[in-house]
């Protein structure tokens, strides 16, 4: 059986090397405040994150372990872990929500010295504004110089192993759909039922769950399900990122309910080769515009680019860095855990794509996900 949690020399781990990364930019400390990265260095795991009622921080210092500053109400689940230094305040407080906590902790910890906060692309900040302000007037923040972003690109291997966890879960869940998917259903019964699929077969959460549906294709990869009757000939697109302890999959298939237009196969077949393109240059040392490019030149431009990206880094977030653009040129290294999605224009400016997990290992491509040849007809 898989082990939950992590050791406590995996956070330990994860803190001393943000420590040698904080004395080369000279910060004193890291101010974290949204879920991945506060439990990146806790394992703090709850869904209460899913109330915007109350601010979470936690403070990396330059030296020593995280102090957590945060509501009382987290401060039972926060014990369990390895932290023990956990500052609470009594939230919602209409007059003070923890800024003033968070102010003079950062003045005890940092003495003065530059604050350190995620601020690149696909990083925010999750506190209000205003105390955002106060709190910029009260300590020296900066940039983290892409300290946090650059340790939870590279994977160890207990969340590898967790990851290729939720990619076995997700496999068996895609293999049972050809049980229960019948022309006539409706998308959003289908949706359902594979949801159900998902937590059956192991997952603690669907958290993502989107859906293409259309003769020859469908026109996007983000709908929600709908009340729509599937009808002979359809190409019906699952895409989910259920989740197991606390880490992503993130892989999609594609159904042809009845018999499929031969152009529906033959697009198909780019799309595997083009996945298999991607596989080939995903190695330590190439970029993420590489991997883009090795892709592209199989499936081709137009609508299929309209998603912006042929893939992305995969983790603790459905979707993390880097991402399979022209312009990305983000060293791919050993540890990465990476979706190849590469997409292309089929019939009628319909579009479809082909998602499959993989880990860059030292000598070559570890496939996490379970990787499909041929469309299944149902």
């Amino acid at each position: 059986m898989m082990q939950r949690g992590f050791l406590d020399k995996e956070f330990q781990n994860r803190v001393s090397l943000a420590q040698g990364l904080m004395v080369k930019n000279n910060l004193s400390a890291l101010l974290l405040t949204t879920e991945p990265d506060v439990r990146y260095f806790t394992g703090f795991l709850t869904q209460f994150w899913q109330s915007p009622a109350r601010p979470w921080f936690l403070i990396v210092p330059a030296s020593g372990k995280p102090i957590a500053v945060i509501p009382s109400i987290g401060y039972s689940l926060m014990n369990s872990t390895w932290i023990d230094d956990i500052r609470t305040w009594l939230a919602p407080n209409m007059v003070d929500d923890g800024i003033g906590l968070l102010i003079d902790t950062l003045n005890e910890v940092a003495k003065d010295g530059r604050i350190g906060i995620p601020d690149g692309l696909e990083s925010h900040v999750r506190m209000p504004y205003a105390d955002m302000k106060k709190l910029s007037e009260e300590v020296d923040i900066s940039s983290d110089y892409g300290i946090v972003r650059q340790l939870r690109m590279v994977k160890s291997e207990a969340e590898i192993n967790k990851i290729r966890h939720a990619c076995n879960i997700a496999d068996n869940a895609f293999n049972s759909v050809k049980d229960f998917a019948e022309i006539g259903m409706t998308q959003s019964n289908i949706n359902r039922k594979f949801q159900s699929a998902c937590l059956e077969a192991g997952a603690d959460s669907v958290p993502y769950v989107s859906m293409g549906l259309g003769a020859g294709g469908y026109y996007d990869v983000i709908s929600p399900a709908a009340d729509i009757q599937i009808k002979d000939g359809d190409i019906l697109m699952l895409d989910t990122g259920l989740m197991w302890d606390g880490y992503f999959c993130d892989f999609d298939r594609n159904f042809s309910m009845g018999t499929p237009d031969p152009r529906v196969i033959s697009c198909h077949s780019y799309l595997v080769d083009a996945v298999m393109a991607g596989l080939e240059v995903a190695k330590s040392g190439s970029t993420a515009a590489d991997i883009f490019h090795a892709m592209a030149k199989i499936t081709g431009a137009g609508k299929a680019l309209e998603a912006g990206r042929f893939g992305h880094g995969l983790g603790m977030q459905l979707t993390e860095w880097p991402s399979f653009i022209p312009d990305d040129h983000t060293e791919i290294l050993e540890g990465m855990v990476l979706t190849l999605e590469p997409s292309i224009e089929t019939i009628d400016g319909r579009i479809m794509v082909h998602e499959e997990n993989i880990v860059i290992r030292k000598d070559g491509v570890e496939k996490l996900s379970t990787f499909y040849k041929e469309m299944v007809i149902i």
